[in-house]
């Protein structure tokens, strides 16, 4: 049986389907027909105003982003698809904070969806910092499929990492 690194935590049922659908070279196929439409974000200025366009459209109020990039080092790092951290400075007399969201490089020619939902995944830390119901709730208020464009990018990844043959 192959292990499945991105789909561990779901069911085994579900990952049975998931080889067969491997096995039968079927997968691509399947994605390809569900996400045929990819993005047009290609740099991290572009990166920049498409995350700064979400943020004002449901955060609002939530503190400005000093730098959005996408990263090529970061799928090896913990293998995190995308970050968001706080960087504190002194300045003079001042703790000054500036918020970094960075996304992997393996989105800049992925489907438009999946960019959305790892850039909606970053900015819903802005608010909360850990993956509780909170979290998700605010994700699923941002993108209304999240959850099944989560569960399909690991799909997606799991199809890049297939060697090919």
């Amino acid at each position: 049986m192959t292990a499945l690194k991105y789909l561990a935590g779901y069911p085994e049922a579900l990952q049975q389907q998931v080889r067969e659908l491997i096995a039968g070279d079927r997968l691509g196929p399947w994605l390809e027909k569900r996400y045929a439409d990819l993005h047009t974000v290609r740099n991290d200025r572009q990166l920049y105003d498409y995350t700064q366009g979400l943020k004002e459209r449901y955060l609002r109020q939530s503190a400005p982003l000093s730098k959005v990039v996408y990263d090529s080092r970061l799928q090896v790092l913990k293998h995190a698809l995308g970050t968001h951290t706080t960087v504190s400075r002194v300045q003079g007399s001042r703790l000054k904070a500036s918020r970094e969201i960075r996304i992997a490089t393996v989105f800049r020619e992925a489907p438009a969806p999946f960019l959305k939902m790892i850039v909606v995944h970053e900015l819903a830390h802005l608010k909360e910092s850990d993956h509780n119901k909170a979290f998700y709730q605010l994700c699923t208020h941002m993108e209304a499929d999240y959850h099944q464009l989560e569960f399909d990018l690991r799909l997606y990844l799991t199809h890049l990492e297939r060697p090919t043959r």
